[in-house]
């Protein structure tokens, strides 16, 4: 597609998300891998939905994409199909427990900051199908502090970063809230603990990161809470269900339906900040000033 016609596609896909509810974009992130991220995601996708609230699930792992696996479904076609202008958004999402709209990620898919002009319409015409329909979105990106996790990141209006106790994890955790505010001026972030053994374990955890940040960035963090390691978390997983459906009374279902609601609760953006096109317009921008320097 020539570099005109791209602009033209996506000026019109901007315009047809134009006067839409504001809709909550959420990245949810870590740094390091193994912290359960994808588990929080996906669990808080459910409970939110279970809040009444129309929820889409995004795999934005370009790389190792796994959410259709957690959640056990098949999907026949994924984001790659959508970028590449073979599919549309309507056709690639599955239906999800709870009907949660989830968009499979794409195993393998070049980086964010590389997708050339015509991927960039694919794009936006993908979120341009999702219409009123939808109130939280909920971005599941890679590990690490790849270009792709900083242009979601910084795209999105909340940024949950995911934390368990483990040197590895505080060490990249800070390194990603680091590297966000320092280099692109991102100022607040939430923090969640997982698979902690107590509450106290859960707070003492974020108050070591905040000691680290107010010592050297100018940050402001919020604590939203923690789930407990849970055996029965591990089963859910095993059988590729939320635990929310699967053991509903467990421990860690308990506390992701307390964190949703506390989520429920945050301040919603509203104007053009709050629209997705906001969303759409901000992860181009920055996924193209990557791209210029990569």
């Amino acid at each position: 597609m020539r570099m005109a016609e791209a602009k033209q596609d996506q000026a019109a896909g901007l315009r047809r998300m134009m006067n839409v509810e504001p809709v909550r974009v959420i990245a949810v992130t870590g740094g390091k891998g193994g912290v359960g991220k994808t588990n929080v995601a996906v669990n808080l996708a459910v409970a939110l939905a279970v809040q009444e609230r129309e929820v889409m699930l995004m795999d934005a792992d370009l790389g190792l994409a796994n959410i259709d696996v957690v959640l056990g479904l098949h999907p026949r076609y994924n984001l790659s199909h959508v970028l590449s202008g073979e599919r549309s958004l309507e056709e690639i999402v599955v239906t999800g427990p709870k009907g949660i709209q989830v968009v499979p990620g794409a195993s393998g898919v070049k980086r964010m900051a590389r997708l050339d002009s015509s991927q960039h319409a694919g794009l936006i015409r993908a979120f341009s199908d999702v219409g009123v329909h939808l109130d939280t979105l909920i971005i599941d990106t890679a590990a690490g502090i790849s270009d792709d996790v900083v242009s979601f990141s910084r795209a999105a209006q909340d940024i949950l970063v995911v934390v368990c106790d483990e040197p590895a994890s505080m060490t990249d955790a800070y390194a990603l809230i680091k590297l966000l505010n320092k280099d692109y001026g991102v100022g607040r972030f939430r923090v969640l603990s997982n698979m902690v053994k107590t509450v106290q374990e859960g707070r003492e955890l974020y108050n070591k990161l905040c000691r680290v940040t107010d010592r050297y960035l100018d940050v402001m963090l919020t604590y939203i809470g923690a789930v407990p390691f849970d055996e029965s978390l591990r089963k859910a997983v095993k059988g590729q269900k939320p635990v929310l459906l699967a053991y509903p009374r467990s421990r860690s279902a308990q506390a992701f339906r307390a964190i949703a609601r506390k989520i429920d609760d945050w301040p919603l953006a509203t104007g053009n900040s709050g629209q997705l096109q906001f969303f759409v317009e901000r992860l181009i921008q920055y996924s193209s000033q990557l791209g210029e320097i990569v």
